[in-house]
């Protein structure tokens, strides 16, 4: 049994003790998935906190009205991040405002495209889930790099930003970004690897 698969039956049973009114289920769900949901809205909501608190709450609130039909065709934290994207497009559209212009790293066209490749070119049923799994793991990954290494990743890789532009934003000097840039790479590589024990080749080369 793969390690995605050993996480997706932990996710059912998690699921299935918070479905069936267990409150001591529900105080695990919520410590583990509520900070990671709130990094995952902030990325999309202009760093707005506020924002992306009142999303991740409505995000909870269906949550936990529809954990029954939650049926483990790929990880909690992805199904819980569609959930999230759904609720983030209604509060801007009731704000009267639009959606960030920037695309966050793991929803980028080329991130998306490494993925596949790290797949393969296998479009069976079984390959299209290993690929949503995958997703996940790299979101979650990401949510848990520290937030200048996940600032520099994107500036550099989906805003193509330059290294002086990537150090002005942190503000540090030039090499001091080099070397963020550096250890970011290095730390979502391991992080990677920790979780799906594979090379995220090419992600960031």
């Amino acid at each position: 049994m793969s390690d995605g698969d050993t996480q997706i039956g932990r996710d059912r049973a998690l699921a299935r003790e918070v479905a069936g009114g267990d409150a001591g289920a529900f105080d695990r769900f919520f410590r583990e998935y509520f900070p990671r949901l709130f990094r995952f809205a902030l990325a999309r909501a202009g760093d707005d906190p506020a924002l992306a608190e009142e999303v991740v709450q409505r995000t909870m609130c269906i949550v936990v009205r529809k954990m029954h039909s939650y049926r483990g065709e790929a990880l909690l934290f992805t199904w819980l991040c569609q959930i999230c994207r759904n609720e983030l497009n209604a509060v801007y559209r009731q704000h009267g405002a639009d959606l960030r212009a920037d695309v966050p790293i793991d929803d980028h066209p080329a991130v998306q495209a490494a993925l596949e490749s790290m797949i393969g070119e296998d479009f069976r049923p079984d390959s299209v889930r290993h690929r949503e799994e995958l997703a996940g793991f790299v979101r979650a990954t990401l949510d848990y790099l520290p937030d200048n290494y996940a600032t520099a990743l994107e500036m550099k890789y989906i805003h193509g930003c330059t290294v002086a532009e990537i150090a002005h934003r942190l503000g540090v000097g030039d090499k001091a970004a080099e070397s963020v840039l550096s250890r970011a790479r290095a730390a979502f590589r391991e992080g990677f690897r920790s979780l799906w024990d594979r090379e995220p080749a090419a992600l960031f080369d």
